[in-house]
């Protein structure tokens, strides 16, 4: 299997460190020396141009966002303009959960991102999607995420897939990560345990998800990034995600 070149931390993850300008650049520099050289914001409580300029300061490339549906609705040359700052060409969000609750809302959703993807490519960006476990609902006998799949623009938007939440949906990784092959510019590395009281998210290594075989497929399919993600830790977020890191980096780099 080729290894993994790079990878990348979901800021979400430690994002109780990230309040502050001086937490944002004690951040970044703490998961540079955990080996990451990538991340993917979710939100920026400081000005976008600092949040960029501290990310190149400590050697961190940022590859996509988790940013604001509303902004990008209301005011895309803003969005536009606050992704240029951070450097990357990825402008995502985080899900549209809300949209995702009848057959209607997730066709009226495609047609509002495929507007924003016709705008921001034309700005050198793409459109990102991250999805949940919401989106292997049923309506009529057809998924969601089939409903995105054949909905959304191939070119002008991709998929920023979660490992974790396929699974939790019932979905196959593996086999998601081929039906979407050049179509997913950031999979989300977010394993599963399970205790009495049902799955839950994990550190990479802790749970029960065969990352071989996922990294393998993901890695014949043009994956570009592969980012940790951890929405809960159960003590510190750091220590979380420095075993994540340790894990990927000691068999799969």
């Amino acid at each position: 299997m080729e290894k993994i070149k790079s990878i990348g931390l979901q800021l979400y993850t430690i994002r109780d460190h990230m309040g502050t300008s001086g937490e944002v650049r004690d951040a970044f520099a703490r998961i540079m020396e955990m080996g990451y050289t990538e991340a993917q914001t979710a939100g920026c409580k400081i000005p976008y141009e600092e949040f960029g300029k501290y990310a190149e300061e400590a050697g961190i490339r940022i590859v996509g966002t988790h940013d604001s549906l509303d902004m990008m609705i209301n005011d895309l040359p803003q969005s536009i303009k606050n992704h240029r700052a951070l450097g990357t060409t990825n402008m995502g969000i985080g899900g549209a959960m809300g949209m995702m609750k009848s057959e209607e809302g997730v066709m009226e959703f495609i047609k509002l991102a495929n507007k924003i993807a016709d705008e921001v490519y034309k700005e050198g960006f793409k459109f990102t999607y991250h999805n949940h476990s919401a989106e292997f609902m049923k309506y009529n006998g057809k998924r969601v995420m089939d409903m995105l799949v054949e909905g959304m623009d191939p070119v002008k938007t991709s998929f920023v897939l979660d490992t974790y939440w396929v699974q939790h949906g019932g979905g196959d990784v593996r086999a998601w990560i081929e039906k979407l092959s050049g179509r997913i510019d950031i999979l989300h590395l977010k394993d599963m345990g399970r205790d009495g009281t049902g799955p839950y998210i994990t550190e990479i290594g802790n749970g029960n998800m065969d990352f071989g075989s996922i990294i393998e497929s993901a890695q014949k399919s043009g994956v570009k990034y592969y980012v940790v993600e951890q929405d809960r830790c159960p003590g510190d977020s750091f220590d979380s995600a420095r075993m994540s890191s340790e894990y990927i980096r000691s068999r799969y780099m």
